[in-house]
């Protein structure tokens, strides 16, 4: 057992509800979220708009190493700050989730993010979501799950989600992003969207936030008790 307690990998792919239910699960358990697919898309926003060339991978692990990606709350409300700006209203939309796979697929940058996320989660007590946490950041997570749902459901949330925002999207473009996106995950060389072979698969599509929730906070619990009859 580390000090502070578990190790927790939620891995899946893009709309899933990994970030709600990372950060709904670590309110319970008490545990950190360390928001990984925030810590992309603050890279490829600040990549983007510094107009680094994304085969240029010498700027680009020149850049890694000035980029300083921070988390605050402000009230119950989880800021994302990469360089001193608050990025996180800037970091959602459907142009920086599609530069996010791009950008998180090369090694400069994995190499970076992944070194904080380490020293982030070293201790235990928390909770990191993502694509390859249970796979390659944290192969020895304390508990793995690989949450999913149909391309349509996901992107049908995301299209809910950007609406709201008051953003200009059809349904059908988002699904197509989302579509597109799973493809790039799974394909990219460097640490693709996979499931670990000791994770729990979990399949959000005809279930609510509650119910998903629910059985993971069962499953880590479980796995606690576990930890400590064999301790």
């Amino acid at each position: 057992m580390r000090p502070n307690g578990f190790v927790i990998a939620i891995d899946g792919p893009s709309g899933a509800g990994k970030s709600t239910l990372a950060r709904l699960l670590s309110q319970r358990l008490g545990y950190m979220q360390i928001d990984t697919g925030a810590m992309y898309r603050s890279a490829a926003l600040l990549i983007s708009r510094m107009g680094i060339d994304l085969s240029r991978l010498d700027a680009v692990s020149d850049f890694c190493n000035t980029l300083d990606i921070r988390f605050q709350m402000n009230g119950n409300e989880k800021r994302v700050l990469a360089n001193g700006e608050d990025v996180t209203d800037h970091i959602r939309t459907p142009e920086v989730s599609l530069l996010t796979s791009k950008v998180s697929a090369l090694a400069p940058v994995r190499e970076a993010l992944m070194a904080s996320q380490r020293e982030m989660g070293r201790v235990g007590g928390v909770v990191l979501e993502g694509r390859d946490i249970g796979t390659v950041v944290f192969p020895d997570a304390d508990v793995k799950f690989f949450l999913t749902a149909t391309p349509q459901e996901r992107g049908r949330r995301r299209f809910e989600e950007l609406r709201a925002k008051g953003e200009q999207v059809s349904l059908e473009d988002t699904v197509a992003d989302v579509v597109k996106r799973d493809e790039q995950d799974s394909k990219r060389d460097l640490a693709p969207l996979r499931q670990a072979e000791d994770a729990i698969p979990v399949d959000s599509t005809t279930k609510t936030i509650e119910e998903v929730l629910d059985m993971m906070e069962a499953s880590v619990k479980s796995k606690m008790e576990q930890r400590g009859r064999e301790s």
